[in-house]
């Protein structure tokens, strides 16, 4: 038996202990799973794609790689930009996008269970239903899994208010490389004992175990978010108002610089008028009700000011707000 690599002897052991478990292993199927949007890294073609659709299953998946040598690369929506789910040659691709059931949604302690597979985008709008907001918020929301937020420890763009993905997380489900499954944190929000397993976890990319199940932190729906864009003429000058927006004790729900060429990029996609001759823009945002927005864009752009930016524009209304988040978030692609 060749070690590393996916065998038929292999491809036994998973159909007849693993039945009803799809696997892809058509040449066709095995390439569309053989990157993420990595495009710089090199990736492997996988011996085998499998898509379970329960912990059990990958448990088992994980008992029989160990028995035939064959490495495991866990892969979520495959929107990544850090190469986490970028193939091996012949080895197994395990993709989560069959794993995408939000469980449970638990008002009372403000957290939701959720299968890996389960799109950012769309548990945001479930627990939306219930006036509550999870806030990890990549730019790739749109397309990407819990799964990859939890492998790669995703920020986006309310990280400096409310942190990366795993200051939301509150407790996993994983498989060891053993095929063992156990449990890391709970739903109490103090949760002191033992090893902080659950945050070492999340951003190992699978390296050191699998996920599959989430308990994940909620927050009561916060304001509409109110926008500021303002125009620095260096780099440096914009890096001193991000300095002078910390030093005012400001907490901004969004707080994103870009450079000229993104400045460029993005309204040449979107034609918002943007000053295409600045050498940076920061964009500035509060999720803060009424005039307590007010005064913290207020005093972002005060800061701004100071720091040198020469042009300061707020947005008019919530669809013009949305649109400079969607520009912002499409940055990668423009």
């Amino acid at each position: 038996m060749a070690a590393g690599i996916v065998t038929e002897p292999f491809l036994d052991a998973v159909r007849s202990r693993i039945p009803g478990l799809r696997v892809l292993v058509d040449a066709a199927d095995r390439e569309t799973y053989r990157r993420d949007e990595t495009a710089y890294l090199p990736a492997g073609l996988p011996g085998a794609v499998v898509l379970p659709t329960e912990t059990a299953q990958v448990s088992e998946l994980v008992r029989i790689c160990a028995e035939h040598d064959v490495p495991i690369v866990p892969r979520g929506a495959g929107s990544g930009l850090s190469g986490g789910a970028a193939g091996l040659e012949g080895a197994l691709t395990v993709a989560f996008t069959a794993m995408d059931r939000i469980l449970e949604i638990d008002t009372a302690n403000l957290c939701v269970v959720t299968q890996p597979g389960v799109i950012n985008a769309r548990l945001k709008a479930a627990v939306a239903e219930h006036g509550l907001f999870y806030a990890p918020d990549p730019a790739s929301f749109e397309m990407c899994s819990i799964g990859g937020n939890l492998g790669t420890n995703a920020g986006g763009l309310c990280c400096v208010k409310y942190g990366q993905t795993r200051d939301s997380v509150l407790s996993l489900e994983v498989v060891m490389a053993d095929g063992a499954v156990i449990r890391t944190g709970g739903k109490n929000l103090k949760d002191v004992a033992g090893y902080s397993l659950t945050h070492l976890i999340v951003g190992s990319q699978g390296t050191l175990a699998i996920i599959t199940e989430a308990t994940l932190r909620l927050r009561p729906t916060p304001a509409p978010r109110s926008t500021l864009l303002a125009f620095f003429p260096t780099l440096e000058s914009a890096g001193d108002g991000v300095a002078g927006i910390a030093a005012a004790g400001l907490s901004p729900v969004t707080l994103e610089l870009m450079d000229r060429f993104t400045i460029r990029a993005v309204d040449d996609m979107n034609d918002l008028g943007l000053d295409r001759e600045a050498a940076a823009m920061l964009m500035i945002e509060s999720d803060l009700p009424g005039a307590a927005g007010d005064d913290e864009l207020a005093r972002g752009e005060a800061a701004c000011v100071a720091a040198g930016a020469t042009t300061t524009v707020r947005s008019r209304d919530a669809a013009e707000a949305d649109l400079l988040r969607q520009a912002r978030r499409a940055a990668h692609w423009a």
